[in-house]
């Protein structure tokens, strides 16, 4: 049996992790970073505020959790406006008039999407590209290099933050060529150094002359490793690669054959790599780009999923098949439009989360996921 002052040594020492500043620290760091995480520890005692007041303290809990960032919500972009839809529950629901597009009504604007906290937009009449942080309302503007075809064809970007580097980003500019529009072409700029690396370039498929195959628009990046991936649409269906690390420009080919009535996204595989998920009616189909021991690389079919089975539809009951609206990478989950509402999908483990209601005309509009660690209305930054 234990005495007296060993019990109150072991009480002393359980309580040591709390008075070690450091520890403290460390832990606090591992908060989940969802919005209601760092509000509530505030309120715990002025020792807690201290630490989460803490400039470098953020930095480092914006950092820790960049790869792991919760889905705060949709910029949803209709005919004539652009509205952000939380899509957490509360006490972590972000509200709705938190975050107010930063252009003027008058400009012509195309949201090219969201990374990182960042969101970039085109705007088309001057020739510009607009980086915007919804959470500090930072924004910065950038001129658009020559070389890019902004007559026949739209550009087409994604803007990413470099690990580690919580205030500087890169922007890469893809499209098709101002001398030669059956070639894409892309710059990369870093807000580091402020200026814009040379074009390079790949040939696009071009079988009929009459028509150019450019980047798909109602369909953002995706990025997964270190590269980035548009849809191609047009003279035929592709993928368009841009690898950070080589700076180079790649085309690969869809592993199906795209016909009417279907959507489609590039996706994160199971294993990692590139993945590509192709909806037909209510079928989806899930693909993973592999090497095999031979070097040789080819699109491997997954795991089909049945839509309607999976989200308990009855597809008699809708007029309109469902439809792909985008992919939130970090969170890895496909969005989609069905008669019921806007789903998140986990196709992995084949979790998923109503989102928003089942507006009909919701059905047409541009869906942008935004995924960011939010602290701003904590009274800490």
């Amino acid at each position: 049996m234990s005495s007296p002052r060993s019990r109150r040594r072991r009480r002393r020492s359980s309580a040591a992790p709390l008075e070690d500043e450091d520890l403290l620290s460390e832990i606090l760091l591992r908060f989940p970073p969802l919005p209601s995480s760092l509000p509530r520890a505030f309120l715990v005692c002025e020792r807690w505020r201290g630490i989460l007041s803490d400039a470098r303290f953020l930095r480092r809990f914006l950092e820790h959790h960049r790869r792991n960032p919760p889905l705060l919500g949709c910029f949803v972009q209709g005919i004539s406006f652009v509205r952000f839809e939380p899509t957490l529950e509360a006490p972590n629901r972000v509200p709705q008039a938190r975050f107010s597009l930063p252009i003027d009504a008058a400009y012509t604007y195309v949201i090219l999407g969201c990374r990182h906290g960042l969101m970039l937009i085109f705007l088309w009449r001057r020739n510009q590209l607009l980086v915007w942080d919804p959470l500090t309302d930072d924004w910065h503007h950038l001129d658009v290099p020559p070389g890019f075809d902004k007559e026949e064809t739209r550009i087409s970007g994604a803007v990413l933050r470099s690990a580690g580097v919580v205030h500087h980003f890169q922007v890469v500019l893809v499209g098709n060529s101002g001398i030669q529009p059956t070639q894409a072409v892309a710059s990369v700029y870093s807000s580091e150094t402020g200026v814009w690396s040379n074009l390079v370039s790949t040939p696009l498929p071009a079988d009929d002359p009459d028509v150019l195959t450019e980047v798909y628009h109602d369909m953002c990046s995706v990025m997964v490793g270190n590269s980035l991936y548009w849809l191609l649409i047009g003279n035929s269906f592709g993928i368009l690669e841009f690898n950070l690390d080589t700076q180079s420009l790649t085309v690969i080919h869809v592993p199906v054959d795209i016909v009417d009535n279907c959507s489609f996204t590039v996706m994160r595989s199971e294993g990692g790599g590139l993945g590509f998920v192709f909806l037909s009616d209510y079928c989806v189909q899930l693909w993973e780009r592999k090497t095999d021991c031979d070097r040789v690389t080819s699109w491997v079919l997954g795991r089909t999923v049945a839509l309607d089975k999976l989200l308990s539809m009855n597809p008699e009951e809708g007029s309109q098949s469902p439809r792909i609206l985008g992919f939130a990478e970090d969170n890895n989950v496909v969005l989609l439009w069905t008669f019921i509402g806007v789903f998140q999908v986990q196709f992995e483990t084949l979790q998923f989360k109503k989102l928003l209601e089942p507006y009909r005309f919701y059905r047409w509009f541009n869906y942008y996921p935004f995924e960011a660690v939010y602290t701003a209305d904590a009274g800490i930054m």
